[in-house]
């Protein structure tokens, strides 16, 4: 045996430390001690010159009836087994209850003297199996020892020591340390045993050889030095106790490593990403190759888990999520990441599935007969590899059997054994509870975005008063999908309604919330509120939203506040009017690529209940102009402040003679490469506008003469735009909008006819009264104009203007 270069005492810097709470006395044939130790004197309260020269039955009492040291352990091993514990009388008087361990050493001419181990029994019986970790090794692990003279040559020693470091009884007995064992480690060795000659203390070390005669790999010894001391307190020698820890070090190595899984394991959820962790720590930890195989689903959260069971005839479908190995490229692997990877019917992996037990196969049996025959891809890889040890662990969770885990050896000649399988259930144990989290999170953002992406409009219409396009990204996986929506909405008289709004928050909750908004905004443009007016609505509903979460005990508030821009765009007058609420500014673009951002009055985001009143402002855009809403998501980074993002958005704007599309992709494309926290969405229009040709308006005095006038005029129009078809309908609903404005206001009276994906008739008038559907009664002479107006028309509906209201109905093109 030689001591390895790499060997120190524990420690980078060895120090000796007083650790050791065994008490060491060594006893002859007769029953005489013949040395004792501080440690001994301190357990006991005798020290040296009470106890060496008498009997041994002081301190284990009973001993004194033998005829030898050798007959009374012989008895102790037929009555009570070996070791054993016994009570003692302390020299104060108290009894103390005491473990005892007999170890028989051997001198020269095979003269023979026991060493006495005794440690207190009652503080071991209450700690932790850590806390007496040194003690249990001496009690159950074979020990070595051998005893010195002052001049260190050894005297004493027991069989166990040759099975430890490989040196012969004969070599060892008269020579030091350093003569048997040479080197420089040996020398540091002496020069701790010298120091506890000297100071009559007790020492303990840990230290790495490399045994000659076993197998080529290092052992970790830990030793134990104590002065023994004669009965005048002089120093006899130095007694070593060494165990084997070789194990012990590397379970703690091993668990240290398995301590980083714990948290680099937590670190992600993204199932992909922890599959390749466990590979890469298992090849790290025990394994020359590892490949993880998940259920398909598992990565995006979808389908049921896989049943432990007998097999149906269709078998799981896995896909390779992880893999690693000690040689480059994984040469052992048939499968890329994120490939299918078929799974037989006959294999260790069709073992674990049916039983949910891990399979541990300490040398592959390549055999013919076996199930290697049966998977020919596999077998291959065996065979070129050299694989000859495995072990199949299946990733499971209380909820699910996500898929298994391969671990093979190759390159390391030592086949797997049960505690190389313990620690590869512990680490999978570990990765399967992060898996399972970022399954959980893969559900639940999958299911928020199809959901998000259900509630979000499918085809954008912007009719004659816009084109359209849009783009939305969601938040990358750290942070989940949100609560951005954007939308078109036709409203009356050609015109369109543009929002885009932010819902704080992400996950499942907010894209619910989204949904509820989304709803809430389409019903009160149904109404054809203005701007200001529709979001101080919204904010209300916001509001009240929030008051029936928190009313709601057992869940979650789900609404926290949102952030909008709504704006209508009118093509015949191509004045587009806007309002926002906490949200960014909408940018607009004008045919020659000029881009500003208006001056849109920011207002307060919607629910957070200020109160304040919402601002709205009016403007004249020339046809072909470029109106850009977006969320904040596309305008933030991690790096750069919101002006930036603005820059950045109008640069790729400013380019309108390109498609919507092109727009809306170089857009996105300005997006940071770290991808948004936020989801990004942008609505791009291009404004269109209706000419003359298509729009036909009367001013007609409020008197009898109105609403035979207004029929007149709407037939020749309607003739004249090729539309004979629809002159009987609309010369009625003419009539009755006409004739209820004279009953109900004074003033001018407005007709108006748009063509344009249907014919719109508009009647306004100076009354702010919205007339109101009601069924007539029999003898009724009113009531019954509304009622034919709503079954000539397709829909119809009424909007407030400034002094007055617009009541209009709308009629198919083809009749």
């Amino acid at each position: 045996m030689t001591m390895t270069d790499e060997v120190t005492y524990g420690r980078p810097e060895p120090k000796a430390r007083e650790t050791s709470e065994s008490a060491i006395a060594m006893v002859d044939e007769r029953g005489t001690v013949v040395a004792w130790t501080q440690v001994a004197e301190r357990l006991l309260g005798y020290a040296a010159r009470d106890v060496v020269g008498g009997t041994a039955a002081l301190v284990v009492p009973g001993s004194e009836e033998a005829p030898t040291t050798s007959a009374f352990v012989e008895q102790c091993r037929a009555r009570n087994g070996w070791p054993g514990t016994t009570a003692v009388r302390h020299r104060n008087g108290h009894t103390l209850d005491i473990n005892l361990r007999f170890s028989q050493v051997s001198g020269y001419s095979g003269a023979v003297r026991w060493l006495l181990s005794v440690s207190d029994a009652g503080p071991l019986a209450g700690r932790e199996v850590n806390g007496s970790a040194r003690e249990s090794l001496l009690v159950r692990a074979p020990i070595g020892i051998s005893v010195r003279d002052v001049e260190l040559r050894c005297t004493w020693v027991n069989d166990t020591m040759e099975n430890h470091d490989g040196v012969p009884r004969d070599r060892r007995l008269g020579s030091r340390f350093a003569d048997a064992l040479p080197g420089a480690k040996s020398e540091a060795v002496e020069a701790v045993m010298r120091q506890v000659i000297e100071s009559g203390t007790t020492r303990v070390h840990e230290y790495r050889t490399w045994l000659a005669s076993g197998p080529a790999q290092d052992h970790t010894f830990a030793a134990s030095f104590f002065c023994l001391q004669g009965a005048g307190g002089q120093a006899l020698g130095v007694c070593t106790i060494t165990v084997d820890v070789t194990e012990a070090r590397r379970v703690r190595e091993r668990l240290a490593v398995l301590g980083q899984a714990g948290t680099r394991l937590g670190g992600t959820l993204d199932v992909m990403e922890t599959s390749q962790e466990l590979a890469d720590l298992a090849v790290t930890l025990f394994a020359d190759y590892a490949s993880v195989d998940l259920d398909q689903s598992v990565p995006f959260g979808e389908g049921p888990s896989i049943s432990i069971g007998p097999m149906s005839e269709r078998l799981p479908a896995f896909r390779r999520a992880g893999m690693a190995s000690i040689h480059l490229g994984v040469p052992e692997s048939a499968w890329e990441r994120g490939e299918p990877v078929p799974v037989p019917s006959v294999s260790p992996i069709a073992d674990v599935l049916l039983t949910g037990t891990s399979h541990l196969e300490p040398i592959v049996d390549t055999a013919p007969g076996t199930w290697i025959d049966k998977d020919p891809v596999r077998a291959r890889k065996i065979h070129e590899s050299g694989m000859h040890s495995l072990m199949v662990v299946p990733i499971r969770t209380r909820r699910a059997l996500l898929g298994v885990a391969l671990f093979v050896r190759t390159g390391n000649p030592a086949p797997f054994q049960e505690v190389d399988l313990l620690l590869a259930e512990e680490l999978v144990g570990r990765a399967a509870m992060a898996l399972d989290n970022a399954r959980q999170y893969a559900r639940e953002h999958s299911v928020a975005l199809a959901l998000q992406r259900h509630l979000l409009p499918h085809r954008l219409r912007g009719g004659l008063a816009v084109e359209a396009a849009s783009r939305y990204l969601p938040a990358d996986m750290d942070h989940g999908v949100g609560g951005d929506w954007f939308d078109v909405i036709p409203l009356s008289g050609a015109r369109v309604a543009l929002v885009v709004g932010d819902v704080v928050g992400h996950g499942i909750n907010a894209a619910a919330t989204m949904g509820r908004l989304r709803t809430a905004v389409h019903t009160l443009a149904d109404i054809d509120l203005p701007p200001e007016e529709l979001l101080a609505h919204l904010d209300d509903t916001v509001q009240r939203l929030a008051e029936e979460d928190a009313d709601a005990l057992d869940q979650t508030p789900t609404v926290v506040g949102a952030t909008c821009v709504y704006a209508v765009y009118d093509p015949v007058t191509r004045r587009c009017t806007m309002a926002g609420a906490g949200h960014p500014p909408p940018a607009i673009v004008d045919p020659q690529g000029r881009v500003t951002f208006p001056e849109l009055p920011t207002g307060t985001p919607l629910g957070i209940g200020l109160g304040g009143p919402f601002e709205a402002v009016e403007f004249e855009l020339p046809e072909g102009s470029l109106i850009a809403l977006y969320s904040d998501g596309l305008i933030e980074s991690r790096d750069d402040d919101i002006d930036v993002g603005m820059q950045r958005l109008a640069a790729a704007l400013a380019q309108p003679e390109r498609s919507l599309e092109d727009l809306c992709t170089g857009a996105m494309d300005t997006l940071p490469d770290q991808g948004p926290r936020d989801d990004a969405t942008l609505l791009v229009v291009r404004t269109r506008s209706l000419g003359p040709s298509r729009v036909a308006s009367w001013t007609l005095p409020n008197d009898r003469t109105a609403a035979g006038a207004a029929r007149h005029l709407a037939a020749g129009q309607l003739a004249a735009w090729g539309l004979e078809n629809l002159v009987d309908s609309t010369k009625v609903i003419v009539s009755e909008l006409v004739t209820n404005a004279v009953r109900h206001s004074d003033g001018p009276i407005h007709v108006r006819l748009i063509r344009h994906q249907v014919l719109t008739c508009e009647v306004s008038d100076t009354d702010l009264c919205s007339p109101r559907l009601r069924r007539a009664r029999t003898g009724d002479e009113n009531g019954r104009g509304l009622s034919l107006v709503a079954q000539l028309s397709r829909r119809w509906g009424c909007r407030s203007i400034p002094n007055g209201k617009v009541v209009w109905a709308e009629e198919d093109l083809v009749g």
